[in-house]
């Protein structure tokens, strides 16, 4: 034993050699077949480039992995998958390992591909039929890779070659082998040499950016494997493509399957009637018979523990159990409660008499594992079953109680999801004697429950499997029989013995039998890999326990030990044999060790399951017998369910080898895994189930659960039961072979449906494994998984990759990877995401917790460090593209909407003609004369007030104040400005006073003003170019402004941003002259130019607009009426005033009305949040105007504020109209939140409203005083892709909520139009906004002179029906719909909805996308993202989102919004763009410049932190 163990000063030796062990032994797994056949696979993608465009990503995103930033993981958690452990002692040293490590797998390797095929080649075939032909030899296999088979690869989506490919029947792109006469053309890739690249607009552009997206484009235009079949759209469903059933999918052809029945189950005369009495008898009559033997982690024997002394703890511990908890008339446990055991992995005794204590107290006992933290991974799911199972107190052993987490009074803490429980630590010395006269009863073995022994599910909820007693008497005596245990036989365990296999063999069964457990616990095996293997010589034990790992750990330590012989063993039994990627890690570890005594008939794989316990184990053959035979089974035929011995030597196989007979006493079947349980034909995969005494009978506290699993009646094809016995379901899947020999290929867990084929996690973990190994993924810790998006499961993968890898390296993997499961199993990965090493969750045993995995991916917490998404290649059933119909004309659209009783789309205003008032303004067609009347008659009345940011009184003009200042104006343009009428004059002021008077002083001198918004002091370099653009555009031939503005156009920074030299002459205003002009201007036709108003749109366009004297005259006059202003009312403003609604509120509606307007400078708000609301209480105003961005700033900044508001007697109960002013769809949820937010302070629900207007007239619609309040409706989002309004109710599926724009103003006539036929639409159908109106503008006001566009926007005429009208044409799209409500004048009420700009629109899949909804939809998706916008480039559709939180989370977003835009809109998204906040731009009046992001993103200037393009 001293030359096996290595001496102690080559621990260190040790250690950093098992960093690399993991993946070693991976690479060891798959040093067969599979490796050889993923390889060959990848082969055929070598030679091309791939052309998938790497993500960019900000260097400080990069940096996160590097080698120097890598801390060595954690070395005390438990291990069980052998993840985590071990530190790098230095990295030299692990270098130097590596190194070592591939020269040991090297030589390994070539001697297992020989030996394994030499093995294999006897094997027989299992096909139903013929038994005898020799099929699937691995030896051809392997040789197989030298010459490809020209069998139809997919597409290559990934390469810039064009290969001329000659199509199959199916459309499938076949490669010809190299040199069949095909000329492969290399068509330089464009990226890299920096030329320019036409995008798909045909506009060059020189960007990385663009670069990358074309090579996006070029990848996606390959085609997509399954081609998209013809399916029915409904008028209304768009439905989702469903898979046609394919006619040459191959099917089960085999005659019914045969129950099989295990040998018979011989009732030995000594057998004990139950394992109480069975440690009774041994306890009394070899007391001093070693039980077991504990190794600590050394190596060295811990304890012995005899029967004598588990016999007399357990009676002690049940006697304390039962009479020493609680008091005597209310004790704590009684017979029948449940106990949780909490024992750490490296104490089999203190487990092993807590077991059996509980067993004779007739307690239930409940094993766990120890809960390491308060919030370990899956403790929370742990305490649900504890909590569910009604246990109240836990036994643990003394150091575990120790290293529990206490609180500062020493108690131990509830644990996240436990109930409260009591912990009792169950060692002898803590534990009082029980009296002489008191026995623990012993019964025969019956019907209680015994234990309950805790499952995970694939979801990761946890629960009890409940084992009866004569169940698990029963169970042990199948196992005695099979495994042929004799008295005091010595066995070796390495598995875990709280549970499955090791318990059943090492805690029961052992006791039943008197056998002796040589125990080696993990942390053991994690030093001295070679540990068990030592003990099975020392002890010369008979059988030992062990999973696959620990096989290949054992190979990749071992280095040629003299002294180990094996021949002592008869059982090998391989713990996880069911598992079908074990078989290689068998065949290798026989391979070596067959020298050392080892005989092949000694490898015994078991296949078990919670439920079933054991399912199979195979027996120890005779010597001389042939090996049994293996199942080489093609993977496409299983991915259908059917077995299919693959004779074509196809890449994609699974080799299988057998788990042994059913177990003594039991039948077993295989039935279809999902739905009724229909037994499977011979040639069929499913679950396997058996019917015998020896199995769980219930998930505890679970009824549905355990009839679907425990209570299973399974029924031939004609639906006659087989057996009026239940059938336990065993959760593997598999079939009966040849000889009643049972084949397991894979777990029900672990199966993901993809496209109607069944693919297993296992073996896409397996292919990717065998993808350089050696290279990439950290001690091979994959993690796969499928999440259900668009009604079907995709594939994800997760891994962690080494700590020095590159970004090179794990695109170059990933891009591999895809290739590999697509070449192999035919199956699109979905996202591939990699994780830094260490990261992902683990169990407490070390492998990954899959389902918490899951769990932070699918919230976006997983924090990837590389993530690759292909919903290209795998979303195949998206609805069809919208074919759109050769145009109906518009005169059968009205025809058709006629017949099916549907109204017109048209409404109105009231009539302004038809209102009588004493409205003394009307007698003047100008403003100019208004105001001159006004000073005259009212000269002291105040009409302006501006508030600062404290709220008070800034500044204030009367009626006579401002006629004053006008006309000094005036004297001032004529004197110095030496102007001509009609010249345009701009006026560059912040928001006040100022602007107002400059304007009326325009009026008074004759010249026609454009208000223009000032640059900004801190933004001059974006700012001010816009200013000098309108000034130019508008041809100014003079700019006024203030002393303050002046030096900032005059500053440095401005000469930096524009050509200073080329500004027309700029006035002061601040120090105006001190007299009068000669004569006030009056303009002889009122349709002469009163002002222009210029702004840019969402779409960065800037466009001016004519507004006359008449339609000023009229807007002011439909504004009053509909708000009913008088001198008397009081007005709160805060909005922009540079054009549109705002310029009007602010400085004309005051002088025509007479009102007072309370002037509340938006940007003041950024200081004081309340200022608005606080001025609008303290005025006692009863209608105030603001935009979306105001109300955006006051529902955040005064959220929380609302209480302290109040105190300061803030009261809105006044306020009869709140309305924001906008040029876009309503912002309902802001709205709502707004009003909602402060209602408190008595703000009216109803006041709020939104007003609309355009370009072409400034004001359409604005809720004024009487009308009925505004209406909301849901629309069906799908149908609006379609143009067309389908009303649905509130909450259905994709219902979109659409708030009326306010009521329509007096004067208007709106019409709802076909954009494109100009027809007439119907009230159902989704179109273009029309409008008449005596305040239309009268056209744009540009230097290029677009008469085209002029006549189109402003002089259309309908196509059909009433052609006479001129209308004007908004570029909004939008619909009417009569309401049940009635009007001022006693009509029904027309309500109009915008939903949203026409050349915002997206036109995707030929459907219409507004790029709000999109917008709403990936906002909702994840806390961090604050802000979206989206826009398409050459039909890619991008998506940027701003991150609020660190860049790590920023590949979290990928998958979050690649996911909700397909389930919601149907639509993939192309691109994926992270960014700071702030970078999407946003205009004045709150809404996102979407085409400004594009140019922005498209020349690579946004600095995002990734850019991800999706496959």
């Amino acid at each position: 034993p001293t030359a096996a163990t290595p001496p102690t000063n080559h621990a260190p030796y040790f250690i950093p050699n098992l960093l690399l062990i993991h993946w070693a032994y991976f690479v060891l797994v798959f040093a067969d077949v599979h490796t050889e056949a993923v390889q060959a696979a990848l082969a055929k993608h070598k030679e091309k480039k791939m052309a998938v465009p790497m993500p960019s990503k900000r260097r400080s995103l990069v940096v996160q992995t590097s080698m120097d930033t890598y801390t060595p993981p954690e070395g005390d958690g438990e291990e069980e998958d052998g993840e985590g452990g071990g530190g790098t002692s230095s990295r030299a040293g692990s270098l130097s390992m590596e190194h070592w490590i591939s020269r040991a797998i090297h030589s390994t390797s070539s001697t297992t591909t020989t030996t394994s095929s030499a093995a294999s080649s006897s094997s027989s075939s299992t096909h139903s039929g013929g038994s005898g032909a020799a099929s699937g030899r691995l030896a051809d296999v392997l040789a197989q890779h030298v010459h490809i088979s020209n069998h139809s690869a997919p597409p290559d989506v990934t390469s810039y070659t064009n290969i001329t490919a000659n199509t199959t029947t199916d459309g499938i792109q076949v490669d010809k082998a190299p040199g069949a006469g095909t000329t492969a053309q290399k068509q330089t890739p464009k990226y890299g040499n920096a030329e320019l690249m036409e995008t798909g607009d045909g506009v060059p552009v020189s960007s990385r950016v663009s670069a990358k997206i074309q090579q996006l484009v070029n990848t996606l235009k390959r085609p997509k494997r399954p081609p998209l079949r013809e399916f029915f759209v409904d008028d209304f469903e768009e439905l989702l493509e469903v898979q046609q059933p394919d006619p040459n999918v191959p099917k089960a052809e085999g005659a019914e399957v045969v129950t099989m029945a295990g040998e018979q189950l011989g009732v030995v005369t000594n057998w004990p009637p139950s394992l109480e009495a069975a440690l009774q008898r041994w306890g009394t009559i070899s007391p001093k018979a070693p039980c077991l033997t504990t190794m600590d982690t050394n190596g060295k024997p811990l304890y012995v523990l005899t029967y004598g002394k588990l016999w007399s703890r357990s009676v002690k511990v049940a006697y304390n159990l039962l009479h020493k908890l609680g008091t005597k008339q209310e004790p704590l446990v009684r017979p029948g409660d449940r106990v949780a055991l909490v024992f750490p992995n490296n104490d089999p005794a203190a487990f092993m008499t807590a077991f059996y204590g509980c067993l004779l107290a007739e307690v239930v006992p409940v094993p766990i594992e120890v809960p390491l933290t308060r919030k370990d991974a899956g403790s929370q799911q742990i305490g649900f079953l504890l909590g569910s199972c009604g246990v109240t107190v836990a036994l643990t052993s003394d150091a575990c109680h120790k290293g529990l987490p206490k609180s500062s009074t020493g108690e131990i803490p509830q644990f996240k999801g436990w109930p409260k429980v009591l912990w009792c630590v169950a060692e002898s010395k803590h534990l009082s004697k029980p009296p002489r006269d008191w026995f623990p009863h012993i019964k025969e073995a019956n019907q209680d429950t015994a234990y309950i022994e805790y499952k995970t599910c694939k979801d990761g909820g946890v629960l009890g499997v409940t084992v009866m007693r004569i169940a698990m008497l029963t169970h042990c005596q199948t196992l005695t029989q099979s495994c042929a245990y004799t008295e005091a036989e010595t066995i070796v365990n390495v598995l875990d013995f709280k549970k499955d296999v090791g318990l059943w063999h090492a805690v029961l069964t052992s006791v039943m039998n008197m056998m002796h457990v040589i125990s080696i616990p993990y942390a053991l095996m994690k030093v001295n890999p070679l540990s068990w293997i030592q003990k099975v010589c020392q002890y010369k034990a008979k059988v030992a326990f062990v999973k696959s790992r620990d096989m290949h750990w054992a190979l990749v330590a071992h280095r040629d030990q003299r002294d180990i012989n094996l021949s002592s063993l008869r059982m090998l039994v391989v713990a996880d044999g069911a598992n079908p990627w074990s078989i290689s890690s068998c065949d290798s570890f026989l391979n070596v060790f067959q020298t050392k005594g080892l005989r092949p008939e000694v490898i015994c794989p078991c296949a078990s399951s919670p439920e079933a316990l054991t399912v199979a184990i195979r027996r120890p053959l005779d010597e001389g017998c042939a090996p049994p035979g293996r199942g080489v089974l093609s993977m496409l035929g299983l991915s259908h369910g059917v077995i299919r011995v693959d004779s074509e030597e196809k890449l994609s196989v699974l080799t299988l080898q057998d788990v042994g007979m059913v177990m003594p006493g039991g039948l077993m079947c295989t039935v279809k895994p999902e739905g009724i349980p229909v037994l499977c034909k011979t040639d069929e995969i499913g679950e396997l189930c058996v019917c015998t005494v020896a199995t769980g009978t219930s998930y505890y506290g679970l009824a549905g659960m355990t009839k679907n699993t425990f209570e299973v009646y399974p029924v031939c094809n004609s639906g006659t039961p087989i057996s009026e016995f239940p059938f336990t379901r065993t959760g593997l899947l598999g079939f009966i072979g040849p000889a009643g020999l049972i084949f397991v290929a894979g777990k029900m867990d672990g199966l993901m449906v993809v496209g109607g084929r069944r693919h297993n996690a296992d073996d896409i973990v397996a292919t990717a494994l065998a993808v350089e190994p050696m290279k990439f993924v950290y001690r091979g810790r994959i993690a796969v998984f499928s999440i259900p998006v668009l009604h079907d499961e995709r594939i994800v993968v997760v891994a962690e990759q080494r700590p020095d890898s590159t970004e090179e390296d794990s695109f170059q993997w990933m891009s591999r990877v895809l290739q590999a499961i697509d070449s192999i199993h035919q199956v699109g990965v979905y996202c591939l995401a990699l994780v830094p090493s260490n990261t992902l969750p683990k169990t407490p045993l070390g492998g990954i917790h899959l389902s918490e995995t899951k769990q932070l991916f699918l919230e976006g917490a997983l924090h990837p460090c590389n993530v690759l998404m292909c919903p290209h290649t795998c979303v195949t059933n998206l609805p069809k593209p919208r074919q759109k119909q050769p145009e109906i004309g518009p005169a059968s659209v009205m025809v058709g909407n006629l017949v099916s009783g549907k109204r017109i789309a048209q409404a109105s205003g009231r009539d302004l003609g038809q209102i009588e008032d004493n409205d003394q303004a009307r007698k003047f067609l100008f403003l100019s004369e208004v105001l001159q009347w006004r000073a005259q008659t009212t000269p002291d009345h105040v009409l302006y007030t501006l508030l600062n940011s404290r709220g008070t009184i800034y500044s204030s003009l009367t009626c006579v104040q401002l006629h004053k200042r006008a006309e000094k104006i005036a004297a001032m343009l004529a004197e110095r400005g030496h102007l001509q009428d009609g010249d345009h004059v701009a006026l560059v002021y912040p928001p006040g006073v100022d602007l107002i008077v400059a304007f009326y002083g325009c009026l008074y001198a004759g010249c026609v003003p454009i208000t223009v918004r000032p640059p900004h002091p801190q933004n001059i370099a974006t700012t001010l170019p816009t200013v000098k653009m309108i000034v130019e555009v508008s041809q100014s031939v003079c700019v006024m402004t203030t002393q303050v503005i002046l030096k900032l156009l005059r500053s440095k920074e401005a000469s930096a941003a524009v050509d200073v030299r080329s500004w027309p002459p700029v006035m002061d205003t601040d120090d105006l002259p001190k007299k009068k002009p000669p004569l006030l201007y009056k303009p002889s036709n009122p349709d002469t130019l009163a002002y222009l108003d210029f702004s840019v749109s969402t779409t960065g366009m800037l466009a001016g607009v004519k507004m006359s004297h008449t339609a000023t005259s009229a807007f002011c006059r439909s504004i009053k009426l509909q708000c009913e202003l008088y001198p008397s009312r009081e007005v709160a403003i805060c909005l922009d005033p540079y054009c549109g609604l705002g310029f009007v509120l602010w400085c004309l509606c005051s002088v025509y009305s007479g009102h007072q307007s309370i002037l509340i400078p938006p940007s003041e708000l950024e200081v004081n949040p309340s200022l608005w609301l606080s001025a609008v209480s303290q005025y006692k105003v009863r209608d105030t105007f603001c935009s979306y961005s105001v109300m955006e700033l006051c529902t955040k900044g005064l959220g929380l504020q609302t209480d302290s508001l109040k105190s300061r007697g803030v009261d809105l109960s006044r306020v009869r109209t709140c309305v924001v002013v906008a040029e876009e769809r309503p912002r309902i949820a802001l709205t709502q939140s707004f009003s909602k937010l402060f209602k408190d302070l008595g703000l009216h629900p109803r006041a709020v409203s939104t007003s609309f207007g355009c370009r072409v007239n400034l004001a359409i619609c604005l809720q004024g005083t009487s009308g009925p309040d505004p209406t909301t409706v849901f629309v069906d989002m799908r149908a609006l892709r379609h143009d067309r309004v389908r009303l649905v109710e509130r909450g259905s599926p994709h219902s979109l909520p659409l708030m009326e724009s306010g009521k329509i103003l007096p004067g208007v006539r709106i019409i709802i139009a076909n954009p494109e036929t100009k027809g007439p639409m119907g009230e159902s159908h989704l179109g273009e906004i029309w409008v008449q109106s005596g305040h239309n503008a009268s056209g744009y006001f540009t230097v290029y002179g677009d008469e085209s566009l002029q006549s189109d926007h402003f002089n259309s005429r309908l196509s059909f029906g009433d052609t006479q009208t001129i209308w004007a044409r908004t570029g909004y799209l939008g619909f009417l719909r009569r309401t049940e409500l009635t009007d001022a004048s006693g009509d029904r009420h027309d309500a109009l909805y915008v939903v949203g700009a026409l050349e915002e629109a997206m036109e995707l899949r030929g459907m219409r996308y507004h790029p709000i909804d999109i917008e709403t939809s990936v906002i909702r998706t994840h806390k961090s993202i604050t802000e979206c916008a989206v826009f398409t480039w050459t039909n890619l559709l991008v998506v940027v989102v701003e991150l609020d939180g660190s860049e790590q989370e920023a590949l979290d977003l990928v998958p979050l919004v690649t996911n909700v835009v397909l389930e919601e809109h149907y639509l993939i998204v192309g691109v994926v763009v992270v960014v700071d906040i702030g970078v999407i731009p946003i205009n004045s009046r709150g809404e996102k410049q979407r085409m400004h992001l594009r140019d922005g993103f498209l020349a690579d200037q946004l600095d995002p932190i990734y850019v991800a393009y999706n496959m």
